[in-house]
């Protein structure tokens, strides 16, 4: 099959490519009952597999997809089959089906779904078990397929552990599709210029999106996708929006007017198009008769990005701001809470420096006696909770470097390697394979004194990260601050390599208040120094961002230089500025000091659930009972803080980690509150039975309603996946909920909830019934006889206080 891989490598790209369409579709068509395992039938009627797949390749499809999207050990524990036999079945079916349409190429994808479970910190699943649950996969089909297909991905850290199993289980090219929400972001908050500098950096040979809408609402999505991916681009939508009638769903769009919108997508330089729910061979046959039979290439310049897991942060002539303040080296306070595993001051640190305006957070947590990669992998995905700004991996650890790429969520910027090569050799492979930006010191033994010596250094260590693979641009080089009380004539020195290398088109970082170390007046120095490093040719200054003298320089160079066009940043953020003289210790850089910085606001109970800050937060709610009433606490502070954070979520200001971080919070502070009420005084809002519908096995949307309803005060009865309609009614007979709510993700299984509606009511029960899932829509609620729709976590928590309060 190998052969056949390099002959789709080739054409990937410069060829149109067909993938087929909807196998979910054809089964139900055949006879596959609502809540059915599709994949049983790889073993129980291959026959009909073979015929799905051969009616694709007679449509014109190049690539058949195995009958394996959720063949998994997680969500196939219960089949009647093992995973591994099923997995192997369907791709010998799409062998026998490929075999008879030798006289051309036709290749077959590994179809990968998603697991079925939140990675932590959303759900329960770590890391790890999600990449050993992908590798197993991988390495159970072998090199009987010809690529790998990760798709209708929701979670970006699914997906790299998804693309990492794949690349180090195999040789097999991967091929990634995410399924974004109509405001054009991920279930877990990505948005697609985040996801394409990710996967594609991770090595994803091709990328784009499946699911989700139809053509015409995934337009500026792909629009988005189209601007900056630098692989070929993937498009698989559904036939328009779903719509649900006499127990069927029924897709609006007719195979040609399907063909028109693809055809679209193609002429803007999308080269791979298929079809996902509702697609049939017919609409695979129109659209290769509309494509064009050759590609418009993508042809987007690169530009350096780092990302989180929703946010990216490109280096396009503005000065980005690297925070500091996480990394222990003269912080005696941070270097006893790393000590000490108070992890939460970093966390804390790391919400300051967010707010006061930091565009990237360096981490550094070398100290001796910790293990420094372990610490990487705790401290990583805390800070990740708590901030989406991109982060800066700062170690001298090969090890704790690559411990802490492995688990980062997003592309991270790694500080640093220098120009001797067993530093190069030891950390350039890990930037290349888990396709992070790095950071280059100008020095080998020793700092050089010239300006034209750390240039030479620096080519030294961009023309090795050439050789492994690492774009110039995705090295950013350090020209190395140095102290003007020791050096002084060598800050001239350091300002001249800065100019040197943005006229060969580098990007420069600078530790920049290294420059005051032994002189008084430190921040005078500092901002004067940013200032005319800025002019040289400075684009990430690693500074204290609560330093607001040093930040006010920034605000400034931007209105100078046309960045801040019209200088509205500049005007809304200083209009009422008070001319201060700013003042520092000589152990601390800092200026004016920010809100942020002093603790006017940070630690209080409402901040710390709006930050999701839950490590302290038992002992600040036990405070303020102290002096507060538990009903006033809950009424004056918890829910107003819930409803800020709920406010923000709608609005898109914070997406559902931070959401689920803040409700988890939120449950803490309420079971400290419940400890001072009585079992006679305790209000209950509720109970509320939720569940997923009989036949659906996804939970995902269902677990962050229960969790966030709950850091609401509502009692959830959840009564889990798979649940028959005569459960309900029996859990109804046991808890006598005040309100049911029954998810689904498939619009196979909708009639499930149908179902279990008309159960209820025959059996008397009459009390509300909301259901939501990513297939719902308030026309199929109205339509399976459902009292309100929830389209999210916030609306079922907005239902639920209309209704029980």
């Amino acid at each position: 099959m190998l052969d056949m891989t390099g002959k789709m490598l080739k054409r990937l790209g410069k060829d149109m490519l067909l993938f087929d369409g909807g196998m979910g579709t054809q089964l139900q068509a055949a006879g596959l009952k609502p809540g059915g395992i599709p994949e049983e039938l790889n073993i129980s009627d291959p026959a009909l597999i073979q015929d799905v797949h051969t009616r694709y390749l007679k449509a014109g499809a190049d690539f058949i997809t195995t009958n394996t999207f959720g063949c998994n050990p997680l969500k196939m524990a219960h089949a009647a089959y093992p995973w591994q036999d099923m997995q192997r079945a369907a791709i010998e079916n799409a062998q026998t089906a490929r075999a008879a349409f030798s006289e051309r190429d036709s290749y077959i994808a590994l179809d990968i779904g998603p697991i079925g479970q939140m990675l932590k910190p959303l759900g329960t699943l770590s890391f790890d078990e999600a990449y050993d649950i992908v590798a197993s996969q991988v390495k159970n089909a072998g090199d009987s397929v010809d690529l790998v297909l990760l798709e209708t991905m929701t979670d970006l850290y699914e997906v790299k552990a998804g693309i990492l199993a794949v690349k180090e289980n195999s040789s097999l090219p991967v091929f990634v599709t995410m399924t974004f929400e109509a405001g054009g972001r991920t279930l877990t908050g990505t948005d697609p210029l985040t996801f394409v500098n990710v996967a594609e950096n991770l090595g994803a040979s091709a990328v784009g999106v499946n699911c989700s809408l139809g053509p015409k609402e995934l337009t500026p999505i792909i629009d988005t996708i189209l601007s900056c991916a630098h692989v070929p681009v993937l498009v698989q939508p559904n036939a328009g929006l779903p719509k649900f009638a006499g127990g069927d769903t029924i897709y609006e769009l007719s195979p040609d007017d399907f063909s028109d919108s693809v055809k679209e997508f193609a002429e803007k330089g999308v080269s791979v198009c298929g079809g996902c729910c509702g697609t049939t061979p017919d609409f695979i046959r129109a659209l290769k008769e509309k494509l064009p039979s050759v590609t418009v290439p993508v042809e987007n310049s690169y530009e350096t990005r780092v990302s989180s897991q929703s946010k990216t942060v490109t280096f396009d002539g503005r000065v980005i701001v690297c925070g500091e303040r996480l990394n222990p080296t003269g912080k005696k306070k941070l270097q006893a809470a790393l000590r000490e595993d108070r992890l939460d001051e970093l966390v804390k640190e790391a919400i300051r420096q967010d707010e006061a305006g930091a565009d990237v957070l360096d981490v550094n947590v070398g100290l001796p006696g910790i293990d420094e990669a372990e610490m990487m992998k705790r401290v990583i995905p805390m800070l990740q909770e708590v901030t989406d700004l991109p982060l800066q991996i700062d170690s001298s650890s090969a090890e704790a470097i690559e411990a802490a790429c492995r688990y980062y969520n997003g592309r991270p910027l790694i500080n640093s390697v220098n120009a001797r090569d067993d530093i190069l050799d030891s950390v350039l492979p890990i930037v290349k394979k888990y396709g992070g930006v790095v950071i280059g010191l100008t020095l080998e033994e020793g700092i050089p004194l010239l300006a034209t010596e750390r240039v030479d250094l620096a080519e030294k260590i961009i023309s090795k990260a050439s050789e492994y693979g690492i774009r110039r641009g995705d090295v950013i080089i350090d020209c190395l601050t140095l102290t003007a009380s020791a050096q002084q004539k060598e800050v001239k020195e350091t300002l001249l390599a800065l100019t040197e290398m943005r006229k060969r088109g580098n990007h420069t970082v600078l530790g920049v208040s290294n420059v005051s170390f032994g002189l008084p007046n430190r921040p005078l120095l500092n901002r004067t120094f940013l200032t005319l490093a800025i002019q040289a040719g400075l684009d990430l200054p690693i500074m204290n961002p609560l330093d607001t003298g040093m930040m006010s320089c920034i605000d400034a160079v931007n209105v100078l230089y046309n960045i801040d066009q019209n200088a509205e940043h500049y005007v809304e953020k200083h209009m009422n500025d008070s001319v201060q003289a700013a003042t520092a210790s000589p152990s601390d850089t800092s200026g004016k000091t920010s809100p942020a910085q002093n603790g006017s606001e940070t630690m209080d109970l409402s901040y710390m659930i709006r930050k999701g800050i839950k490590d302290d937060i038992a002992d600040e709610v036990r405070k303020e009972l102290k002096d507060k009433e538990a009903l006033t606490l809950i009424n004056d502070t918890i829910i107003p803080a819930l409803d800020r954070v709920g406010k923000d979520y709608d609005s898109g200001k914070i997406y559902l980690p931070q959401l689920i971080q803040s409700a988890e919070a939120a449950k803490l502070a309420f079971s400290v509150v419940q400890e001072t009420f009585s079992k006679a005084s305790e209000e209950k809002l509720g109970p509320v039975i939720i569940c997923t519908v009989e036949g659906d096995i996804h939970d995902i949307g269902k677990n962050i309603v229960k969790v966030v309803c709950e850091s609401y005060g509502f009692e959830m009865i959840d009564l889990g996946k798979d649940v028959k309609a005569e459960e309900v009614v029996k859990a109804c007979e046991k808890y006598q909920p005040k309100a049911i709510g029954l998810s689904a993700l498939m619009t196979t299984t909708v009639s499930g909830m149908k179902k279990t509606i008309e159960a209820l009511h025959a059996a008397g029960y009459n009390c509300p019934v909301f259901v939501g899932g990513a297939v719902l829509t308030q026309e199929i609620a109205d339509e399976i006889g459902a009292d309100y729709y929830a389209s999210d976590a916030m609306a079922s928590v907005h239902l639920l206080e209309k209704l029980l309060k």
